[in-house]
């Protein structure tokens, strides 16, 4: 009953967007879901802080890489505070923890001849990290040659380094991605990544002498270790003992390659096992155009969160779009799911039903006959509020979170219109004790999207359990505890 799950750890010199928010929240979900489960989850985090950029990024401030990678780990330690992001451990590639594991992993795979000794002459992109392939490049106007991912212009490296027998494991990583469908995830990453190995794997540099910020080599001391060697090392060197491999790698679709091929590569040569799943999921725009830190459209989920609440961020990011689908984002769609969503639906059922419990059973739940005796037939209502639960279990474990928000919100819609076609304040005059009836199940299906969606949402889940005020499932003689609506509703 252990689960593991991690996000990539992100560049240190990046600002927290809305793309990091994503993954991460995602992450967050999965563990929070599998911890109610009662699973022991390890929720793994962290930043990036060696290779090139970073350190052309600290001579730029004219300050030391490691002081420069401690001012900028701040943010990203205060940004998943404040989005409320439960992650067990954050690690650090500067650490020394992580330093170990990776100059010892390293040794060993020189020792048995997995890393070689020889010369590296090709193009590298130092914006991702990664050496490009002539055939791959895209072409500008001016006849520079461009990063196919990134965009920005590669530039010719040529030096002495150690390689990474990558090809000696090519047959051996086609044959576990056709024998675990689910290794990779969704199908259509796992197809791109069959069609690229089938290309023909070639041996990875994995050392650079170009400048000394990284992880210094025991047997060759001028030589420091490829960013990505480095980093993807993290999910390893963090990892407590009994919890690898890892249950699931989330990340952003532009790194699976280096998840789905370097890395079960390296594990196969460590004689480690393989993760169960790498989930890339898709892109996020903004109202239709790239995210760019140029055209300064990049989205602030820090800004979002104090504006409208932690909460619908959170709400917003997991059920707008498939997961694995690329989404867009735009104020006018996120304040559209404030009102409708969150306000309307959920805000208003919350304060509706409590202020009617208060008005009519003195804020009392009543335990109605028809309940107690068992021979009224089950509204809809109580149908659904039984078969939420399993719905949400079955889309989370696909890991398609808008499908257990959708399931909830149907649970949600339902208990709306089950007070207009009931009309309990007619009820109140007619017929008292269907209208205990129809109070209790209210009731009854308030509590269950409380629980269902405290994944995603846990402050609110947290304050619809203190105005519910039900204790150990037991909900009828409860006494509720109306408070302030949960969202109030966004002007135009």
């Amino acid at each position: 009953m252990k689960f593991y799950v991690t996000t990539p750890i992100y560049y240190v010199n990046d600002i927290p967007h809305i793309g990091h928010a994503y993954t991460t929240v995602a992450a967050d979900v999965l563990a929070r879901y599998k911890r109610r489960q009662g699973f022991e989850v390890f929720f793994l985090t962290g930043t990036d802080e060696h290779g090139q950029k970073v350190y052309d990024a600290a001579l730029a401030r004219d300050k030391k890489p490691q002081e420069f990678v401690d001012e900028l780990v701040l943010r990203f330690k205060a940004a998943w505070e404040k989005l409320n992001i439960s992650n067990d451990d954050f690690i650090r590639t500067t650490e020394p923890r992580h330093k170990k594991v990776v100059r010892d992993i390293f040794s060993k795979l020189i020792a048995q001849g997995d890393i070689y000794k020889g010369e590296y002459e090709g193009l590298y992109c130092v914006t991702c990290e990664n050496f490009v392939t002539e055939s791959s490049l895209k072409e500008d106007l001016e006849g520079r040659k461009l990063c196919p991912v990134c965009g920005k212009e590669t530039k010719t490296l040529k030096e002495e380094t150690y390689f990474f027998k990558l090809s000696k494991y090519q047959d051996r990583l086609l044959r576990h991605i056709e024998e675990n469908p689910d290794f990779i995830l969704p199908v259509s990453r796992r197809n791109e990544i069959i069609n690229f190995i089938k290309q023909g794997l070639r041996d990875l540099s994995v050392t650079r002498t170009a400048f000394s910020w990284g992880i210094n080599l025991k047997e060759d001391p001028k030589h420091v270790v490829y960013v990505w060697f480095d980093a993807l090392i993290n999910y390893v060197s963090a990892a407590p003992d009994g919890f690898w491999p890892a249950d699931v790698h989330l990340m952003g679709k532009e790194i699976v390659r280096f998840h789905a091929v370097t890395w079960p590569c390296m594990l196969m040569a460590a004689d480690l096992p393989l993760p169960k799943t790498v989930f890339g999921h898709g892109w996020w725009t903004v109202e239709g155009k790239k995210m760019s830190k140029s055209v300064g459209n990049v989205v602030d989920p820090l800004a979002l969160a104090d504006q409208f609440g932690t909460d619908a961020v959170r709400y917003f990011l997991m059920r707008e779009v498939p997961f694995g689908a690329d989404g867009d984002f735009s104020m006018e769609a996120f304040k559209a799911r404030y009102n409708s969503d969150l306000a309307n639906d959920l805000g208003n059922l919350l304060h509706r039903t409590l202020n009617m419990i208060e008005k009519y059973c003195e804020s009392k739940i009543q335990n109605p006959k028809s309940v107690r005796a068992g021979h009224c037939p089950a509204p809809t209502i109580q149908i659904l509020n039984e078969e939420t639960p399993k719905r949400v279990e079955e889309a989370m474990a696909k890991l398609q979170f808008s499908d257990a928000l959708t399931a909830i919100w149907e649970l949600i819609s339902t208990a709306n219109r089950y007070i207009e076609e009931e009309a309990p304040w007619k009820l109140a005059k007619e017929n008292e004790e269907r209208l205990k009836e129809v109070l209790f199940n209210l009731a009854s299906a308030l509590l269950t999207i409380a629980e269902q969606i405290s994944p995603f949402m846990p402050e609110t889940s947290a304050k619809m359990l203190e105005q519910l005020n039900i204790s150990g499932g037991k909900i009828a003689g409860t006494i509720v505890k109306k408070g302030n609506p949960l969202f109030p509703r966004l002007e135009k």
